[in-house]
């Protein structure tokens, strides 16, 4: 009796497959929701940043945290929106960009939570403290919402940006073995 067994060896084909994408400007990315949420966010932590510097008392330690908070916020949202603008988070694409920005975003969503409500406590001597925080509660807010985006993402295999590598058939193996 003589039996045939085939198999299949499959290997991601990928226009996108790291090195051989090209970086380039695609302001698209801008309209995108993930884009405009990015935007808001750069906006929203600039704005939090102004009002603690302008309070009268922005040398204290509760000020000092917010700031961190925003400023953290503001220059890894501004990095992440220039590499998506780029097109780099498709360019190496084997890194894990919506658990990296899920994680982050989580943090942010603490972050703020926690920094906002030590400046409203604050708030009775400073309105421009009040003003902080409550952008930096808005900051949670946004944050949060694109913390739960990434993780829907994440749940529904979504890729960051691109089209996701496919696999195709490479090469097919067939032996025959005789009883």
């Amino acid at each position: 009796m003589m039996q045939t067994h085939t198999s299949q060896v499959n290997s991601p084909t990928n226009t996108q497959s790291s090195g051989s994408v090209s970086i380039r400007y695609d302001p698209s990315y801008l309209h995108t929701l993930p884009g405009r949420l990015k935007i808001t966010e750069l906006v929203l932590n600039v704005v939090g940043f102004i009002f603690v510097v302008a309070s009268i008392i922005s040398h204290h330690g509760r000020c000092s945290w917010f700031n961190t908070v925003a400023m953290i916020g503001f220059w890894t949202t501004g990095i992440l929106l220039t590499f998506y603008v780029f097109h780099i988070v498709e360019k190496f694409n084997r890194i894990p960009w919506l658990k990296i920005e899920f994680i982050f975003c989580a943090i942010e969503t603490v972050g703020y939570l926690l920094a906002s409500a030590l400046i409203a406590a604050l708030a009775s001597s400073s309105e421009s403290l009040g003003v902080a925080a409550f952008v930096g509660f808005i900051s949670m807010c946004v944050y949060g919402f694109d913390c739960w985006e990434k993780f829907k993402a994440m749940r529904n295999g979504d890729w960051p940006q691109g089209q996701k590598p496919s696999c195709k058939p490479v090469s097919t193996i067939s032996s025959s073995t005789a009883y």
